[in-house]
């Protein structure tokens, strides 16, 4: 497969620091630009976000690129899908209600624009069920900082990619003619409010460290602890590549009997693969499917704070952060992670913090966690 070595849109925009309505308007015109190419040749692509749009290098002018086609699908004018897929923050009323055409992805890249200006998304709740009820009803906010300070041309965009009526929102095409879109269009050249960018990194940044103290609570597990889940692992990854793919997820849950969506099905596969790799393997099929009380219990907790705390000090440092990333392969940012969990701002993270981070009460929102609610569906789907 080819290499995106430039990371991914988000990232870059965080890192580059200084950035405008009018690069706003340029991505939204590559981002729209990919939408109404794939609507012209039929395809349709289902889970448009952030993250599956990634830069070819790392030069000021590199490529955008769209990527992880495996939910999209051929279409023919007016026919109409009804499987749920795509991500909670991103997916279009009308595919909750389980009728919807290409007018999803252009809602989807609405809420990309609208998290480029504003930082956060525009329907966001504490829970999956929440998010989607806002998704269905909740009102657009346009009064909250930074909206007064942007301009109507951006609002009237948003608005329109907006519209809960498919029927009325714009097409991928009418947003490209928008003069807010347009090359030397109406979109201002200052700089957007600094509060942008820190709600994006909040945003976009992965509360890996959760990810890698559950891997190191599922590999300090005894056999006894883990009875079933290995001969479990063993009978999903029938090649042996100790890596269990989609379809050998797909087919081992229905030799079990769950009976699971495709969509569901790649919901866990998505939830399960916290490295992005594609593939599950054996640690993340294990932090999947650790039963919640072994995650929580006080001596896992502690044994993996432990982990992380080499010099037994009681507090994880930025320099034991960048240790543990380095032996996970992890590429993190440690300033966003330590923030992401430090509740009293002293630049480290203390065990109490630790354990509210890994029962959940952290106060970031992952860009895709490993939550209780997966862990809880997969156990379910294997019948653990």
């Amino acid at each position: 497969m080819e290499l995106c070595a430039g990371g991914e849109l988000f990232d870059r925009i965080i890192q580059r620091g200084h950035y405008t309505e009018r690069k706003a308007s340029e991505l939204t015109r590559t981002i729209v630009g990919v939408v109404e190419t794939c609507h012209s040749l039929g395809v349709m692509h289902r889970d448009l976000k952030p993250e599956n749009f990634l830069l070819v290098d790392k030069k000021e002018d590199s490529l955008l690129k769209t990527i992880d086609f495996g939910l999209s699908v051929f279409f023919k004018p007016g026919e109409s899908f009804n499987d749920v897929v795509g991500s909670p923050y991103y997916v279009a009323p009308e595919v909750l209600r389980k009728r919807y055409g290409p007018e999803a992805d252009v809602w989807s890249a609405g809420v990309i624009v609208y998290i480029l200006l504003s930082g956060v998304p525009p329907f966001w709740a504490e829970t999956e069920q929440g998010i989607f009820e806002q998704v269905l009803e909740g009102d657009l906010d346009f009064t909250s900082d930074p909206w007064p300070s942007i301009s109507e041309g951006a609002k009237d965009l948003v608005r329109r990619m907006l519209v809960r009526d498919p029927k009325k929102r714009l097409t991928a095409h009418e947003v490209l003619c928008h003069p807010w879109v347009q090359v030397d269009g109406v979109a201002p050249d200052k700089p957007l409010d600094s509060a942008v960018l820190s709600r994006m990194k909040q945003f976009s940044a992965m509360n890996k460290l959760k990810k890698m103290a559950l891997r190191v609570i599922a590999e300090s597990m005894s056999e006894e602890e883990i009875a079933g889940l290995k001969q479990m692992f063993q009978m999903i990854d029938t090649d042996n590549s100790g890596q269990i793919t989609f379809d050998e997820l797909k087919a081992g849950l229905k030799r079990v009997g769950a009976n699971l969506k495709e969509s569901e099905i790649y919901d866990l596969m998505q939830a399960a693969d916290v490295d992005n790799s594609g593939t599950i393997d054996y640690g993340e099929f294990v932090a999947a499917t650790l039963h919640l009380n072994k995650i929580e219990r006080e001596d896992h907790l502690f044994a993996a704070f432990s982990y992380f705390d080499k010099d037994g000090s009681g507090y994880i440092t930025a320099d034991e952060l960048q240790h543990a990333c380095d032996e996970f392969g992890i590429d993190a940012r440690l300033e966003e992670l330590i923030q992401d969990v430090d509740q009293d701002n002293d630049g480290r993270i203390d065990y109490n913090e630790f354990v509210a981070m890994m029962q959940g009460n952290s106060v970031s929102v992952p860009k895709k966690s490993l939550d209780n609610s997966f862990s809880i569906k997969f156990r379910e789907a294997f019948k653990l």
